[in-house]
Parts: structure tokens; sequence; C-alpha cells
């Protein structure tokens, strides 16, 4: 209930997910008579809706929700997967209130410290995936460190790779740069048997060097809402452009396939969906402004977790 274009674009995501997929079983917290708007006369006999009133908005801190909002559909979906109801849990709203409400019931695995926001990021060829994200402003080495085996773990399931090549984010690729903890975390990263394949600045992010980008939330949390950034910006500036007279008009027309073809490439919302790495669960948060198409990748990202069974995986890593 608490994304932007909620409840209207989870419901039609989940409408369109249940057209493709026989297998799965949806249920939908919040307020029952806003869902039942948006759902055909006919509801599918693979939604359940739980109804409740209470939203967590963009404003509330994650203490408040945790001691006040104990009702809310954000929380009930997360006690559902706690309770073994469900297998995952997607939400599009306050990413501190869904860290701390999921931290708070589902724990962290053993001997991981802190849970990270792990995401696939398009790269030329394929793409690679990129944590902390924005879970944790501030990280130590030690923790850096275990993002990168949580990475390497995802990495190994997903993309099917033996062993991925694992980066440190870093201001430039020399060893005498960067701050003290990405200097220790390379050092630790070095001395570990992952593939570590040493720093990368941001504009390698995309160019394939890497299968895993580790960093801490807030750096990796502003290099991606960047990326996205830079992506509209240079859409609408194709789009503009195309529009600027009739001979580019009819340039646009002939073009529209490639034009097509580049926008699906780069579109971010193919990409949204990040899993909170490290729970014993999952957890998956849509990005606040997600519409339908966005927020329907972010339920097949869930699935790819669950049917991968990450969870029991990163378990026996650590």
């Amino acid at each position: 209930m608490s994304g932007e274009k909620d409840p209207h674009a989870s419901v039609a995501a989940s409408i369109d997910l249940l057209v493709e997929r026989n297998d799965v079983h949806l249920h939908l917290i919040g307020n029952q008579e806003r869902i039942e708007h948006f759902l055909p006369n006919k509801i599918n006999d693979r939604i359940t809706i739980h109804h409740t009133d209470e939203v967590i908005t963009m404003k509330d801190s994650p203490m408040d929700v945790l001691r006040r909002k104990k009702n809310s559909s954000m929380r009930l979906a997360v006690e559902m997967v706690a309770k073994n109801q469900a297998d995952a849990c997607v939400s599009s709203g306050n990413t501190g209130a869904l860290l701390a409400i999921s931290k708070y019931l589902l724990k962290t695995i053993p001997t991981i410290s802190r849970p990270a926001l792990v995401k696939s990021i398009p790269t030329i060829k394929s793409f690679t995936y990129m944590l902390d994200l924005g879970a944790n402003s501030n990280c130590s080495a030690e923790q850096l460190m275990q993002f990168a085996m949580m990475g390497s773990v995802i990495a190994k399931e997903i993309k099917g790779i033996d062993a991925p090549k694992i980066a440190l984010l870093n201001i430039g690729h020399e060893r005498i740069k960067g701050h003290e903890v990405i200097k220790e975390a390379a050092n630790l990263l070095e001395a570990s048997k992952l593939n570590y394949v040493g720093f990368i600045e941001g504009n390698n992010i995309v160019q394939d060097i890497a299968d895993v980008v580790v960093t801490d939330g807030f750096t990796g949390n502003i290099a991606v809402k960047t990326m996205e950034g830079t992506i509209n910006m240079l859409t609408a500036f194709m789009n503009e452009s195309f529009q600027s007279n009739n001979y580019n008009k009819v340039t646009s027309f002939i073009s529209k396939p490639a034009i097509n073809n580049f926008k699906s490439r780069i579109d971010p919302r193919r990409f949204n969906g990040g899993l909170l790495l490290g729970l014993n669960g999952v957890v998956v948060k849509s990005h606040g402004a997600s519409d339908s198409f966005s927020f329907y990748h972010a339920l097949h990202t869930t699935i790819d977790e669950v049917e991968k069974n990450i969870v029991s995986k990163l378990i026996s890593a650590f």
C-alpha cells in the first residue's frame, strides 16, 4: 500500500504475473476495498486479500514503525514470511522501515552482521550485481567482505558462474587510493578464496569487468540513482531530438524498432527489485515509484530468489 503508485501498480503487476504463471499464489495485504477496485470483477482464486487500514508512509521512522504500526501492510507481509505462510515478501514502501521490520522478525543469518540491499545493474553485455545499495550507510571492512561473499553466492546461483568476479568500488584503480576501510577490505578479499579482481571506478560498473560490485550503502545508493537519472535524461534528450523537426520525425519513424530496442535494454524498470540479502527469508524492495511494469519485474526477481533457494545456500556458505 505504501508505494507511490500503489495499490494500482502492485495489483496490476500481480494480475499480469498470474496470467503468465499458474504455479504462483499471491497474498495482497492492505485496504481490501481499494485493492478490489483494481481487480477484475471475478477475483482470481490464486489471490488472497488480507485487509488492514494501517499503512507505513515514507515519512515514518523505522523505530516508530516497530513500536506503533504493528498492523501495517508491510509488517503483516513480512510476518507471513516469518511464519512460513509465504515464501517471500515484496514491497515498494519505506526502505528503512522494511529493513527494520525484516531484521526484527526474520533475523539475520548467523555470522552475518548486517543484511545488504543487492540488485542487478544492466551492463554493456549482460548485468552485474551491486551491493550495498542503501541498507547500510557506513560499513566496516569485515562487512564489505561479507557483502562480497553474499554477492558471490547470488551471482553463482542466478548467473550460473563458477567463480564470480568480485570488485570493490573505489575512486581509482590504484592500491594507494581510497579510505582505510576500502583498503582493509581489499586486503581481506585478496586473502580470501573469492575471485577478487581489484578496485573499479564508477564508469567501470557497466563494463562487464565484475560480476559483483561491492560498496557501502551510501555510495551504492547514490551510484545507482545517478545511473537511473542519466538513463532518463538520455531518453528525454533522444525523444526531444527526434521531435525537433519534420526530417527527424521521419527518421524517428524509420528507426523506431532500433530505438525501442535501445530503450528496452537500458530501461531501469526491467532491473527492479532489490533483495535484502542476509536475512532468514526472502524480502525484496521494489522502487518506491514503481509502476506496474516495474513491480512485475520485481515479482520475477523474487521468484528467482525463491526458486534458487538463495537463503539456504547463503546459510551453507556462512
